[in-house]
């Protein structure tokens, strides 16, 4: 093992309720990883929605003011700590977070990190970590839609919407996508049918085009509107609710949007329609570390094979500097970009 370095570590720090400009760039000493540990050279992480809700102390169970954001993040492994293979060091590896990537280099359980497949651009593996993880699980172990089903996903130029409107088409299913016009020919080079969100009627506009209804509805958006994507579903349909997007900007509680939301899914999920309504939860199981983690190898693994071969494209809308994070979070918000905007340390 080798002494600590002189080296210093630049950190993002969320220091309270703050505008895009209120982060804060601080260094620090670089630190040793301990037993488990491996030290991780970050060379892409990501401005997710989490962090959007964070900064506004709107992220439902978010740590204490200050901390160091970042949900996910790609890099190659520098230095392990005490009863780590050292075959890891110089590896390049993903790891889920929920905080700490927005950093040049990360202490990670090493048990935690998932190989990235040779030839794989950092910042592309980075678009589809939390992103493609989400979708993936959504989709085929929370849906379970089968190949000629058909889905509407809401949001389908964001992060996690862009990918799972191409795992579905890998998966032979039929997609209604929800975008402002200014993204529909992106969402239609996708595979999927654009919609406008806005639309006055969209239940009618999406029963246009799925006359029985849709198989799966996947919304990050909760708030009123996601009555209307119970009403679009097809008999032993499942809305699959993964946010509250709409309350971003409303000032109040961060629990309560939540937890009302959680009340309308279980209410819907007991009528005796045949209809399924749930809340996907990333982080569920996390009790039984081994098997989450195993978990977590195969599916996130499953998404990066599938970037490798080309299958999965991925959506970068931007690469930006970590300096210049205040940049980054503006234009991740400003709902004018598909994909995901990418920090590079």
């Amino acid at each position: 093992m080798s002494q600590q370095s002189t080296d210093q570590v630049l950190d993002v720090v969320l220091p309270g309720e703050v505008e895009p400009d209120g982060f804060e760039l601080r260094r620090r000493p670089r630190p040793v990883p301990g037993p488990g540990k491996a030290l991780v050279r970050v060379e892409a992480t990501g401005v997710s929605f989490a962090e959007q809700q964070m900064r506004r102390a709107k992220y439902y169970d978010q740590p204490p003011f200050p901390f160091v954001p970042g949900y996910d993040l790609v890099g190659t492994v520098a230095e392990v700590g005490p009863g780590v293979d050292a075959a890891l060091v110089g590896g390049r590896f993903a790891a889920l977070t929920k905080v700490g990537g927005w950093t040049s280099h990360a202490l990670v359980d090493a048990a935690d990190l998932v190989p990235v497949p040779a030839g794989v651009d950092p910042a592309e593996a980075e678009a589809v970590v939390v992103n493609g993880l989400t979708a993936w699980r959504m989709l085929h172990d929370v849906a379970k839609v089968a190949a000629g089903g058909t889905v509407l996903v809401h949001g389908a130029n964001g992060g996690v919407g862009s990918t799972l409107v191409q795992l579905a088409r890998l998966a032979g299913v039929r997609v209604i996508g929800t975008a402002s016009p200014r993204h529909h020919d992106a969402v239609r080079a996708l595979g999927a049918i654009p919609v406008d969100y806005r639309d006055a009627d969209l239940p009618a506009t999406v029963r246009a085009l799925a006359p029985g209804g849709v198989d799966a509805v996947f919304d990050h958006v909760g708030g009123p509107g996601i009555v209307d994507s119970y009403r679009v579903l097809a008999p032993r349909g499942t809305l699959v609710a993964y946010g509250t997007a709409s309350t971003r900007d409303h000032r109040g509680s961060a629990r309560w949007p939540v937890l009302k939301l959680f009340v309308r899914l279980a209410w819907w999920n007991a009528l005796p329609n045949g209809r399924g309504a749930t809340f996907f939860n990333i982080w569920a199981g996390r009790r039984n570390a081994a098997r989450f983690r195993a978990r977590l190898a195969h599916d996130l693994g499953a998404v990066l094979a599938l970037l490798a071969d080309g299958s999965l494209r991925p959506q970068v809308a931007a690469r930006v500097p970590l300096e210049r994070v205040a940049d980054a979070v503006r234009l991740a918000e400003s709902g004018t970009v598909t994909g995901k905007v990418v920090l590079l340390p």
